[in-house]
C-alpha cells in the first residue's frame, strides 16, 4: 500500500469547477477570435475582389458542410446555413481541392460541369465562381467561394492570388489551424 501525502489529493471541489469553466472560457475566446478573422477576411475579399458574395464553406463532417459566413453586397444575396449539393461533392471533388485546386468558372451557363453543381449554383444565384480551398495540417478544413450574381465574370490572376492569400490567412490562423 502506496501512503499520498495530502497535498497530491485535492479536496476543494471549486478547483474543479474553475478549471472547466476556464477551459470553457478558453474555448470562447479563440471561437471568437476565429469569428472575428473570417468575418474580416470575407469582407476584405467582397470588396477587393468587387463581388456580391464571399462565403466560407466550413466541412462539420467527412464533405458534408455548410455556409457558416458570408459577406454580401446586398442581404437579397445571402444563403448562410446552406449545406452543399451532398451527392455532387464527393471524395473525387475533395480529392481535387486536397491537392490545391482552384476552380475559377467566368459562366455557369457555359462551363462544363455536373447538372447537379449547375443546379445548386442557379438555386444560389450565382453565375461566375471563384473556390480556393482552406488546407490546415489536418486536411480540408473549408471552402471559400467568391460569387458574382447578375453576371458573367472573368476571374484573373490577381483575382485568385487575392483569394488564396485569404484562404492562408485562414488556414495559419492558430485557432483554425488546431481545430480542424
Amino acid at each position: 500500500m502506496q501512503i499520498h501525502p495530502h497535498s497530491e489529493f485535492d479536496h476543494n471541489p471549486n478547483r474543479r469547477s474553475e478549471e472547466g469553466l476556464q477551459t470553457l472560457l478558453d474555448r470562447l475566446v479563440r471561437t471568437m477570435q476565429r469569428d472575428a478573422l473570417v468575418r474580416q477576411t470575407t469582407n476584405q475579399l467582397r470588396e477587393s475582389l468587387q463581388v456580391n458574395r464571399v462565403v466560407l464553406y466550413y466541412f462539420y463532417e467527412q464533405w458534408h458542410g455548410q455556409v457558416t459566413f458570408e459577406s454580401l453586397s446586398d442581404n437579397e444575396f445571402s444563403i448562410l446555413g446552406s449545406t452543399g449539393p451532398d451527392n455532387c461533392f464527393n471524395d473525387e471533388y475533395a480529392a481535387l481541392y486536397l491537392a490545391g485546386r482552384v476552380r475559377a468558372i467566368a459562366d455557369i451557363e457555359l462551363e462544363p460541369i455536373e447538372a447537379c453543381h449547375r443546379d445548386f449554383l442557379r438555386n444560389m444565384q450565382v453565375r461566375a465562381n471563384l473556390v480556393v480551398p482552406i488546407l490546415t495540417p489536418n486536411g480540408l478544413w473549408g471552402l471559400l467561394a467568391a460569387h458574382h450574381c447578375q453576371e458573367p465574370r472573368h476571374w484573373s490572376q490577381s483575382d485568385i492570388e487575392i483569394m488564396q492569400t485569404g484562404a492562408q490567412t485562414l488556414a495559419t490562423a492558430p485557432y483554425i489551424s488546431t481545430n480542424s
